[in-house]
């Protein structure tokens, strides 16, 4: 007996081919899970916008445990130099809800934010602890919702510490390169952000300060206190401000 499937002769359809659609899908899926997002560095369908996420821990040059959230920034700044070469996408929306993270890989990102060409708004939602802080404020304006926490703390560091006077200076230049990456990018003056860094009567295990919304706001950290809505109209008015010149 012929087990072999009849041919079938009919004349082709205009109708897809359902192994193209579930192409798409499949390609979605695999970016969210490797990257974060669902296009890259393409935004979403008749959108002029890409919406970029930091999330959980900014993971460095150390890979970090499996369990943990992370963005990797050999991730994100590739993305980013795709972005500012993009004849399509004319902004750029940053959403932060991270625990802080590596100090070098959050300066990275940060920089490369600060130095696009093209107009960038940043929103923290939930928190922006620790190095997440200059990664709020490297954006060309920045909202936090009034619920969203902002930890400011000196630098840390785990493992092998030498007790020398080198490891101070050591860990002293890199507070600095926070700290004036902040001031430069904020509102807050350098004596301010010092007294918030350095507050010893509100964190629990070590000194620093919390602020919570328009605490952020009221001390010239962030901009204004808002939500989706409010970041979006900002940006969309930077680009009509950009298209006009």
């Amino acid at each position: 007996m012929n087990n072999k499937k009849k041919i079938n002769n009919t004349e082709p359809t205009d109708q897809p081919n359902p192994d193209e659609k579930k192409q798409a899908p499949s390609n979605t899926a695999a970016n969210i899970k490797e990257m974060g997002a669902a296009n890259i560095p393409a935004m979403a369908i008749g959108s002029n916008i890409h919406c970029m996420t930091i999330i959980g821990q900014v993971e460095g040059h150390m890979v970090l445990p499996p369990q943990n959230k992370t963005t990797k920034y050999e991730h994100v700044l590739p993305q980013l130099a795709a972005i500012e070469q993009s004849k399509d996408i004319e902004g750029l929306l940053l959403i932060l809800n991270t625990v802080g993270g590596d100090v070098e890989a959050g300066l990275a990102i940060s920089e490369m934010i600060s130095t696009m060409s093209k107009p960038s708004v940043s929103l923290v939602l939930g928190g922006g602890h620790s190095i997440g802080v200059p990664l709020a404020v490297c954006a060309n304006y920045s909202f936090i919702a009034a619920t969203a926490t902002m930890t400011i703390h000196p630098i840390r560091m785990t493992g092998l510490v030498v007790g020398g006077p080198q490891t101070f200076e050591y860990f002293d230049k890199m507070q600095k390169r926070i700290s004036n990456f902040i001031t430069d990018h904020a509102s807050i003056t350098k004596k301010r952000f010092d007294e918030l860094l350095y507050n010893t009567g509100e964190l629990a295990n070590e000194v620093g300060t919390v602020l919570i919304g328009s605490d952020a706001v009221d001390n010239g950290l962030i901009d204004e206190v808002g939500g989706l809505h409010d970041a979006l109209s900002k940006l969309r008015e930077f680009i009509k401000e950009e298209n006009e010149t």
